[in-house]
């Protein structure tokens, strides 16, 4: 495989995969970091080890964190009091409700949940991803959109996991 260490030696695979945790910022499965580092899981896996320990020894306000969705970067617990003051939310009633849905029944398909919801979903979603709650991916079919809240979502309302329902 032609790693990103290999085109470029100086670099620790480390730091590559906190470049990839930083650029996609999302949950990313071993496997798919390895893809992206070019390097097979267990190489990736070692090097993740090293960058989580990294942060787990720095003066710093991000940490790698692993979730049933993968690894990615969040915000330390000391530092969750910044995003009630840096990131107010002025959600609507109708928008709460909708957020609510996709968290309990996520990943919703679009379509079933604006058969829930009505048509006005359509409009709390856009909104919803924009302010960075909800991640909207094509399903297979192409025909709607699955839907998902965010580590966002999670940071803001200050909840680590939702009741399965």
């Amino acid at each position: 495989m032609d790693s990103a260490a290999q085109r470029h030696p100086s670099r620790r695979l480390a730091t590559t995969i906190e470049a990839i945790l930083y650029l996609k910022a999302q949950p990313l499965t071993l496997s798919a970091i390895a893809e992206y580092a070019g390097c097979d899981r267990t190489t990736a896996e070692a090097a993740l080890i090293e960058l989580m320990d990294d942060y787990a020894h720095r003066d710093s306000a991000l940490e790698v964190m692993e979730t049933e969705e993968g690894y990615s970067f969040q915000l330390r617990e000391a530092f969750q009091d910044l995003i009630q003051n840096l990131i107010p939310v002025d959600l609507g009633v109708a928008a709460l409700r909708t957020l609510a849905v996709i968290a309990l029944k996520g990943p919703i398909a679009q379509t079933e949940l604006v058969n829930m919801r009505g048509s006005g979903a359509y409009q709390q979603v856009q909104e919803l991803v924009e302010r960075g709650f909800v991640r909207k991916k094509r399903q297979s079919s192409g025909r709607s959109y699955s839907l998902r809240v965010t580590n966002q979502f999670y940071q803001y309302f200050q909840v680590e996991q939702l009741p399965a329902l």
